[in-house]
């Protein structure tokens, strides 16, 4: 008798509202994901997403096919990441919105240009301008390898931003709580 596969296992899948409820307790940054190019200015919310490398230095960023801004990622073929601090939490909040354009998230901040063309938010905690280096399908979502072209760390950054419990928290620095 040969030991059974992965292939040839068959288990009742696990409820979509049980795994979403379960990944709302697992705690993570909060990302702008932006890109610009031929194919237009867009820009998201992100949590998901995370280092994968740094010969050469990559992240990944995960996208579901289905947001309006999925084609235009693929398209430019850049990525903008800026990673949010506390002061920021509005701002997470507008490029989250589904109802709000590309123009009307973009006015909320103040950008530059990457070197990539990618928009980076001028006082990110993080900036990292990058390029996609590869795609993967994985059920709704593509996961974007992203190589990082250029960082950029801000001066003095106060407090982290997180999303947990599907609400944001402020992440003092441990230097600010000793003070």
């Amino acid at each position: 008798m040969q030991p059974e596969t992965l292939a040839t296992l068959t288990r009742p899948p696990v409820a979509t509202d049980l795994f979403r409820e379960a990944m709302s307790r697992l705690g993570a940054p909060v990302t702008l994901v932006t890109t610009d190019g031929p194919a237009g200015r867009q820009g998201l919310t992100v949590s998901a997403i995370t280092s994968v490398s740094d010969a050469p230095p990559t992240v990944l960023v995960c996208l579901n096919r289905s947001n309006r801004s999925h084609e235009t990622f693929l398209q430019n073929g850049v990525v903008g990441i800026s990673i949010l601090g506390s002061p920021h939490s509005e701002l997470a909040g507008a490029f989250a919105s589904s109802k709000r354009s590309a123009a009307e998230k973009f006015a909320a901040g103040q950008w530059r240009k990457g070197q990539t063309g990618a928009p980076l938010l001028a006082d990110a905690v993080v900036a990292l301008d990058c390029t996609i280096s590869d795609i993967h399908a994985s059920g709704s979502h593509d996961v974007l390898f992203c190589t990082i072209e250029a960082i950029t760390l801000h001066d003095a950054p106060e407090a982290g931003l997180a999303w947990f419990g599907r609400q944001f928290h402020h992440l003092p620095l441990l230097q600010n709580l000793t003070k």
